[in-house]
């Protein structure tokens, strides 16, 4: 839990009464005409964004999140349902009226001006005194840390840095949000890893809500206090990541997510509280499923790192499968392996590299992998 987020649950105690949100969707749905037919990009999303919360939206290309981001902001007005920005109707309120920032993955900078007045632009369009704009200006800098540098052009500054003068422009208003589009796309790997963290920290410091659009699950799990995973237009699943990731709501939540294992098949048998599903002649998977019960089908989705690859069978009561090693892939920190399974299915096994980077197994020996029956996860009902 966050400071932020600890806070409001006391104030909330202390009054009786729940904080109004931050941001919240009701029912709201996004259609287009397109070659003379009706299509759904956003279909009924209903949520609430706490104040001061770090929320994403993730999905892929064509998800409906950057649509859903644009009804936030004004840029695109609902078919039906309601935007509710602290607690206000804003459903047809322009954007120029609603207290949110938005930044883009392309910056948008004025390269004509500096640093400093990249960031004093909106301050100086609403008439704010030159003295306080000095203040401001230089508290934003300071947060975003380019102290220093206020006098270069965008031209003369990394990608990082440019990302960094956008972030202080939309702060520097103090709206009470603000909405990213994907605004790390443009930069390399290692830069938009360490602006993760920059980010992340800087929406700590300045304490209001973040509303973050990617299609990049790392990016999501490293910043986001609650994520809304979506896929066609709805919301398949909003949750803490670490819900999201050690229990997925869906298959497509579990597979795109991360890596992850799906198995099928029916129940077995019950046994300890446990569900009990037979792969191949000796084989089993148990599940922590109570409310399972023999004959019904079903899915188990479990996370390669959770996995244990051995050419001895295991023991005990726990998970274990029969296979035969496909493929091998040392990627530095762990092994990588492909396991074919005697019905076709192939498993992925994530095992990091001891001292001395040997492999347990190579491509062509045969197998068991196991893991614990709290690390199988029964996607559904």
């Amino acid at each position: 839990m966050t400071g932020i987020q600890a806070g409001t649950e006391a104030a909330e105690a202390a009054s009786g009464a729940p904080q109004v949100p931050a941001i919240e969707l009701d029912g709201v749905v996004k259609e287009y005409l397109a070659h003379g037919e009706v299509v759904q990009a956003v279909k009924g999303v209903t949520l609430a964004i706490a104040e001061g919360e770090f929320f994403s939206l993730l999905g892929p290309s064509g998800c409906g999140k950057t649509t859903t981001m644009r009804m936030v902001a004004g840029f695109e007005e609902p078919t039906r349902g309601v935007v509710r920005l602290h607690g206000q109707d804003v459903t047809n309120v322009p954007p120029n009226k609603r207290d949110v920032n938005m930044v883009f993955q392309s910056y948008a900078l004025f390269p004509h001006m500096s640093v400093w007045e990249n960031v004093a632009f909106g301050l100086r369009r609403r008439k704010v005194a030159e003295a306080e704009i000095k203040r401001r200006v230089g508290e934003m800098l300071e947060i975003v840390d380019l102290v220093g540098r206020e006098k270069r052009r965008p031209r003369e500054m990394s990608g990082g840095q440019q990302q960094r003068v956008a972030l202080a422009r939309a702060l520097v208003n103090r709206p009470r949000a603000l909405l990213l589009d994907e605004p790390l796309g443009a930069l390399d790997l290692k830069l938009r890893q360490a602006m993760q963290i920059e980010l992340k920290r800087i929406q700590r410091e300045v304490g209001i809500t973040f509303v973050y659009v990617t299609h990049d699950q790392s990016e999501a799990l490293t910043m986001s206090d609650r994520i809304a995973v979506m896929n066609d237009g709805l919301v398949e699943q909003l949750a803490s990541p670490r819900e999201i990731y050690e229990r997925p709501a869906t298959a497509f939540v579990a597979g795109f997510i991360g890596t992850s294992n799906l198995l099928s098949g029916a129940v077995d048998r019950v046994e300890s509280g446990c569900a009990v599903l037979k792969l191949g002649e000796h084989g089993r998977v148990l599940v922590a499923e109570a409310s399972r019960q023999a004959g019904d089908p079903i899915s188990v989705t479990v996370r390669p790192e959770k996995i244990t690859i051995s050419t001895e069978e295991p023991s005990g009561d726990i998970s274990a499968v029969r296979g035969t090693v496909s493929e091998v892939v040392y990627l530095g920190l762990y092994n990588s392996y492909a396991v074919r399974l005697a019905d076709g299915a192939e498993v992925t096994v994530f095992q990091q590299n001891a001292l001395d980077s040997t492999s347990t197994a190579e491509r062509g020996d045969a197998v068991w992998l196991s893991w614990q029956p709290h690390h199988s996860y029964a996607i559904g009902s």
